[in-house]
């Protein structure tokens, strides 16, 4: 589920860095240059960028469709050319046997069943479609927020990597203890610092 579900699963970040400025000027030029690029008809195997969040093939981002006033709302999309391991197993001892029988061998070198098998999956690959992926995230500027609407470890690491390369900042988890911290003031803020989280060994 997404930003523009009924129900959604997300996660807590914090923006780490100073803002340039123009701000939305270099958001403008960054988030082009990370846009996402169609392998449909490529032979990539990968591709991950940014889309609208509102159509998944939107790349281009007429009239800055991404802002919302104090807001960014962008979708990260990952296509990626799969093939299952069970398919390369069977295909590659489909192409084993046939080698064997038109050399009259009783079986293959260790090298021969290297090549084989990575010549398959190439072709496997060149045949399958990308599979999309996309996941949505909600930016606020104001107090430097970011709430992305996933769960999954992998979706994080690559949201990390891509928005670090996109703006030049960082995204650092917001547990809940150090939401609590932000909320806190005064007086609460000096008891809540004694209240740090331990680290179990």
């Amino acid at each position: 589920m997404g930003l523009l579900a009924g129900s959604a699963s997300l996660t807590r970040f914090s923006v780490v860095g100073e803002l340039p400025e123009s701000f939305w000027d270099v958001a403008a030029q960054r988030i082009a240059a990370m846009s996402f690029k169609d392998i449909d008809d490529t032979m990539d195997e990968y591709s991950i960028g940014w889309v609208s969040v509102a159509d998944m093939f939107d790349a281009g981002f007429a009239y800055s469709s991404y802002a919302a006033g104090d807001y960014i709302a962008l979708t990260m999309r990952v296509d990626e050319r799969k093939v299952a391991p069970s398919v390369l197993k069977k295909y590659v001892a489909k192409e084993e046997e046939r080698i064997k029988r038109e050399k009259q061998i009783p079986r293959l070198n260790r090298a021969a069943r290297l090549e084989i098998k990575e010549r398959v999956r190439a072709e496997l690959i060149r045949k399958s479609p990308p599979v999309p992926s996309t996941y949505d995230l909600c930016w606020n500027l104001a107090d430097s927020t970011l709430l992305f609407f996933s769960t999954s470890k992998k979706a994080m690491a690559l949201l990390e990597d891509l928005f670090k390369e996109t703006f030049h900042l960082s995204l650092i988890l917001q547990i809940p203890w150090l939401t609590g911290q932000r909320m806190a003031e005064g007086e609460a803020l000096e008891k809540y610092e004694e209240m740090r989280p331990a680290i179990l060994l």
